[in-house]
């Protein structure tokens, strides 16, 4: 998922040196969506990791 997150950004970074905006900030805006995906299903996995033991 992190590597998703990457991707996007760096679409976003290269689209934005060339100029097409428009497609910069859609590739930011995704890459931020799965960032807060990934932020939440940690928490979720440290939460029951720590309710198993």
């Amino acid at each position: 998922m992190i590597r998703w997150i990457v991707i996007f950004l760096i679409i976003a970074l290269v689209a934005a040196v060339l100029g097409f905006g428009g497609i910069a900030e859609g590739a930011a805006d995704i890459a931020q969506i799965i960032f807060y995906i990934f932020i939440v299903l940690l928490v979720i996995s440290l939460v029951m990791r720590l309710l198993r033991k």
